[in-house]
């Protein structure tokens, strides 16, 4: 298929000054896959010290945006700020800012559409619930998230969005999704994809498992056709998320 596999660390909001040195220092010393894209995605106080330190051909991304551009929007960070700032990536539509901070499918929408305006690249995160896997509507619920940004981007600028399929149940629990309810669902999100954006896109967009990814689980996570990679959490955190980005070797 060509796709580059992909690694995102998301610290959510966790690290100190001292603390984001001493996992960009670890990075920075290890052997990584040089065929892996890799990004790290600190809190916002730290985005450009993590930018600024960050070596081995890691990127920066941001955790959030805002789907309005400059102007008094207190507290907020524009696209064509994290532009300005040199940063590539930003994080959309988390599970955490999609039931804590009440995030819909069309505000996810709104945020990936200006992103992609402003030239930044989108890690677009979807996924169920608990009680949406067991009543079996996984794929309706991540269809419909992926339909709302159908509906606000054209087709090219799928070539902009990487896919982190995140079963929320999984999230944070020590849970993980089994290697064949991940391939399953990455699979039916590609067929998806094909039928609703264009079989270039579903050949071409990358898309990645999260949900308590451990250096434990990924290696067998990572040998599935349609597993592009890793949106990692707490693990990213630790000197095992280099083993993690190693997978597919």
């Amino acid at each position: 298929m060509g796709r580059k596999f992909f690694v995102g660390g998301n610290f959510k909001s966790n690290g100190t000054i001292a603390g984001i040195k001493s996992i960009v220092d670890n990075l920075n010393k290890a052997s990584l896959d040089p065929n892996v894209e890799v990004v790290i995605s600190p809190p916002a106080i730290y985005l450009l010290l993590t930018k600024d330190l960050v070596g081995n051909g890691i990127k920066a991304a941001a955790q959030n945006v805002y789907d309005k551009g400059n102007g008094a929007y207190t507290g907020e960070i524009s696209a064509e700020q994290l532009k300005d700032a040199g940063i590539e990536w930003v994080i959309i539509g988390h599970s955490e800012r999609r039931s804590l901070l009440g995030e819909s499918d069309k505000f996810v929408a709104s945020k990936t559409k200006a992103a992609i305006k402003a030239g930044l690249n989108v890690v677009l995160c979807i996924g169920e619930s608990l009680e949406e896997r067991e009543t079996g509507i996984t794929l309706d619920v991540v269809t419909r998230q992926l339909k709302a940004v159908t509906e606000e981007i054209e087709p090219s600028d799928w070539s902009k969005v990487v896919i982190a399929y995140e079963p929320v149940w999984a999230i944070g629990t020590g849970k993980v999704a089994t290697t064949q309810q991940a391939q399953d669902v990455h699979k039916a999100i590609r067929e998806w994809l094909k039928t609703t954006v264009s079989e270039e896109a579903a050949e071409s967009t990358r898309i990645l498992y999260g949900g308590s990814v451990t250096d434990k689980n990924s290696k067998e996570l990572a040998t599935q056709p349609d597993v592009d990679g890793f949106l990692v959490g707490g693990a990213s955190l630790k000197p095992a998320f280099t083993e993690i980005i190693n997978s597919a070797l």
